[in-house]
């Protein structure tokens, strides 16, 4: 019996990785007898090491040197370089394997984002994702993205206010830089608003902006910044009657439960192809997005808005946003 022994390389970031599950699950599933390992930051290992489809996690801790020699030691057949940095290019030249790349597509991106023409392909991440395995036979199997804990990480209804067990709505209210991030005091209005329980999802970073929107109403909106762990926080998601998140991590993990988003986006745009994936199903995602003269300003974010005004977020009302959610929770 010929085992073909795979690495997956991504090193971050929560969404990113959460992009490659298909990738993970097609090639596992696919092609006969393949062993497959993956390869992360330490820091993101809990987004993967419960995936059932994964036979071996490995990570990017404190020493390059010692992880190299695990890696040379596992004597790979294929690398599937999910993420083509430098760092991964470090990682193909120690091996000395057979590698499959992926292209990101950074001088498209470059365009849009300085001269603001879009010649990016109209083709999500994962099906580009899944184009570095297509030569082994592995085809996208329209299943969508995977998510998993461990039942340690399943809250229970003690971990939350007794006016949100009977259903609420998750807001992700961080993310990774500030242009991505729906102003607080919009969140306020919103929040005030909206007539069913909110829970805020965050890490620690996002605490203070959540208390400051759960002053508004501390019966009905419920601060979880940074109470929870991110499979925890995950958890919480999945048990969510609804969705509204910015451009971050955990509305892909959102779109793996195949639940109702209502995505917000400030300087990203979703041409970028990295919208919430549910594969063939029938559900679909709301985008709120704004028209503004210097949108996309960056594929990834900055601090601030480099321009003072941060119109692309500040456009998006609460109105609309209110609008949306009626219509999406009509249909569950």
């Amino acid at each position: 019996m010929n085992v073909a022994k795979f690495l997956l390389i991504r090193f971050s970031s929560i969404g990113d990785i959460v992009l490659t599950t298909p990738v993970i699950r097609c090639l596992k599933k696919q092609v006969p007898d393949a062993e497959v390992h993956f390869l992360v930051k330490d820091s993101f290992r809990s987004v993967v090491e419960h995936n059932p489809y994964i036979d071996k996690v490995h990570v990017l801790a404190h020493s390059w040197e010692l992880m190299m020699e695990e890696l040379k030691t596992e004597d790979y057949d294929y690398i599937i370089d999910l993420h083509h940095n430098t760092k991964t290019l470090r990682v193909k030249n120690a091996l000395k394997k057979k590698s499959y790349s992926f292209y990101k597509l950074n001088i498209e991106k470059y365009i849009l984002t300085s001269i603001k023409i879009n010649i990016l392909p109209r083709v999500h991440i994962v099906d580009r994702y899944i184009k570095t395995v297509e030569s082994f036979g592995v085809k996208n199997d329209g299943l969508g993205l995977d998510y998993f804990i461990s039942p340690a990480d399943e809250t229970s209804k003690e971990d939350i206010p007794v006016s949100h067990s009977a259903g609420y709505i998750a807001c992700v209210i961080g993310a990774a830089h500030g242009t991505k991030r729906w102003p607080v005091h919009k969140w306020m209005a919103f929040c005030k608003e909206i007539d069913h329980p909110v829970i805020l999802l965050g890490g620690k970073e996002d605490a203070s902006n959540g208390d400051e929107i759960t002053s508004v109403d501390p019966i009905k909106i419920y601060n979880a910044c940074g109470k929870f762990k991110l499979n925890e926080s995950a958890n919480l998601v999945r048990k969510a009657r609804l969705v509204i998140s910015n451009d971050t991590g955990l509305m892909h993990i959102a779109a793996a439960y195949k639940k109702q988003v209502i995505s917000l986006w400030g300087n990203t745009v979703p041409e970028f192809g990295m919208t919430p994936y549910y594969g063939d199903s029938a559900i679909s995602s709301i985008p709120l997005q704004t028209k503004v003269w210097c949108r996309p300003c960056s594929k990834i974010g900055y601090d601030k808005c480099p321009l003072g005004h941060f119109k692309c977020m500040e456009k998006i009302t609460v109105d609309e946003l209110l609008e949306r959610v009626r219509q999406k929770i009509a249909l569950i």
